[in-house]
């Protein structure tokens, strides 16, 4: 699964557990009414799935409704998406110099998967953004809001202008080693960006995003390793 599948089905994942928590539990007799752990006034009871090891239990819907999990998205939620959309854009414009820079077929490979992977990751990350914008407007859909626009020193591995040019100005094998030192960089610093959503987020669908960026991109790291 990639994360831009991860995240639509985050952003599914209160509906889930809606509909978990919905379904309905046997049927009624004729008489409407239910067993004796169902609901007493000839409404479906509701059963809500038990922690691993743990049996079903059988609630109102009044009791679903308050259980049910909220996930809300909150500060540090709005942060890591924001960022991301900036980070991910600069392992765009850094891969995008390989094709007619790098001399290694793996180097170019490697840029090739990850711009195929991230651009669409940025679509889903700008869609969770118009579902749940900032409070006050700050960072619309494709915005950062408070990171500050090109404040690339409030992300971790964000490579300077000057890195950049550097980059551009490259050829061969000093690209070769260029890009995977920047890119490896870059790949950390999206590691500690994800830890800290992980910690201090609250919503699903940034969850399974940041849980997603620590699997695919620790593995490039040791691939960006290995070739380098």
């Amino acid at each position: 699964m990639d994360m831009a599948k991860g995240l639509l089905r985050g952003l599914a994942g209160a509906a889930v557990v809606s509909a978990t928590l919905l379904a309905l539990a046997g049927c009624q007799d004729d008489d409407g009414k239910t067993g004796a752990n169902g609901a007493k006034d000839g409404r479906n009871p509701v059963i809500a799935p038990g922690k691993p090891g743990e049996r079903a239990r059988t609630l109102s819907p009044e009791q679903a409704a308050r259980e049910r999990p909220d996930d809300t998205p909150n500060a540090a939620d709005q942060t890591y998406v924001r960022g991301m959309i900036e980070h991910h854009r600069q392992a765009l414009t850094m891969s995008a110099l390989a094709p007619d820079r790098a001399s290694a077929e793996a180097v170019k490979g490697l840029a090739e998967r990850i711009a195929a992977a991230q651009k669409p990751e940025i679509g889903a990350m700008e869609r969770w953004l118009a579902r749940y914008p900032a409070p006050g407007g700050a960072g619309g859909a494709g915005g950062t809001g408070g990171m500050g626009g090109h404040d690339h020193g409030a992300m971790p591995g964000m490579a300077t202008e000057q890195q950049l040019k550097e980059l551009a100005d490259a050829r061969g094998t000093d690209f070769d080693r260029l890009f995977l030192k920047l890119m490896t960089a870059h790949h950390e610093g999206a590691l500690k960006m994800a830890g800290q959503a992980l910690a201090g987020g609250n919503n699903v669908a940034v969850e399974e995003m940041a849980t997603e960026v620590v699997a695919t991109q620790t593995a490039e790291i040791h691939r960006m390793r290995a070739l380098g």
